[in-house]
């Protein structure tokens, strides 16, 4: 039987010290009968945010995709030093993750506040599963805010004009928005690139975008492979060349070194080591002008 757990009945959030300011509760069904792609990916990262569906599904997927871990946490990585050069080396304090996925540390937010305590985050998924854990995990230094909305990124009104994010950002001053390994589950990329353009568009000049998305041009047998095995157990998925990565960027000025393969972007020793063939992941950074 798929388990119910209860959550936050009005969008869930965390302000200075992690406190949470969601009311109201509702039982909401976790299809845990099924897998899903965020608790397929945290179990391939070693989480234990997964059920039997998810990792049975998981073992299937990589018989095909085989280096699937390691490009996922080749991924994770690259979040992890995209962030922190934002803090660090462009001075960003104000934060908006689109796709946050399930909790696995360290988060945006921790990479973010540990360069920039009073750093700003909105964490933003559609998900009950992550909304759960969002809520439990997701707490803010004192100096800075951590915020969770529950919404969708096809609905980017519904973003913008939430009081989370009205709360926790000013948006004229720059922000970081961060669409990270999810454009993948977005198969269709008129509707990918619409979304993005419609978050940029009211974002300060000065903003900027870091994205990655699943390519197959680094392993095409075994990319393609994998994405049909997304793709037959119901998690429409879909690989895409640099030239359409590089599409999503059409308008911003992207920053050296472009659109490359995650563990090339600013490599460190960590991301220097890991062999391409086994890095399904292209990744770029923009900023508006």
């Amino acid at each position: 039987m798929p388990s119910k757990e209860k959550i936050a009945g009005r969008t869930g959030g965390y302000g200075s010290g992690g406190r949470d300011v969601a009311d109201g509760v509702q039982d909401v069904d976790l299809r845990t009968d099924a897998p899903h792609s965020a608790r397929i990916y945290d179990y391939l990262l070693g989480g234990k945010d997964n059920y039997p569906a998810d990792r049975a599904a998981a073992e299937e997927i990589i018989k095909d995709w085989v280096n699937l871990p390691k490009s996922m946490r080749a991924n994770r990585h690259f979040m992890r030093r995209v962030t922190r050069h934002l803090a660090v080396e462009r001075g960003f304090r104000q934060f908006l993750d689109i796709g946050t996925g399930l909790p696995t540390s360290p988060n945006l937010h921790e990479v973010a506040q540990a360069a920039a305590p009073d750093a700003r985050v909105v964490y933003v998924d559609n998900d009950p599963t992550v909304l759960i854990h969002a809520r439990a995990l997701l707490t803010s230094t004192p100096e800075g805010r951590t915020t969770y909305l529950d919404a969708d990124f096809r609905a980017p009104k519904q973003i913008l004009d939430s009081r989370e994010l009205r709360e926790t950002l000013d948006l004229d001053r720059p922000v970081a928005l961060s669409v990270i390994a999810m454009l993948q589950f977005i198969v269709d990329d008129e509707v990918a690139k619409g979304v993005i353009d419609r978050l940029m568009e009211p974002l300060a000049p000065g903003s900027v975008l870091a994205l990655s998305t699943v390519t197959a041009e680094s392993a095409p047998e075994e990319v393609t492979g994998g994405v049909a095995a997304y793709n037959a157990r119901g998690i429409p998925t879909i690989a895409r060349s640099k030239e359409q990565v590089e599409a999503f960027f059409d308008g911003l000025e992207l920053l050296d070194p472009g659109v490359v393969l995650v563990n090339h972007w600013h490599a460190d020793d960590l991301a220097a080591a890991v062999d391409d063939a086994h890095v399904h992941m292209y990744g770029g950074l923009a900023r508006k002008p």
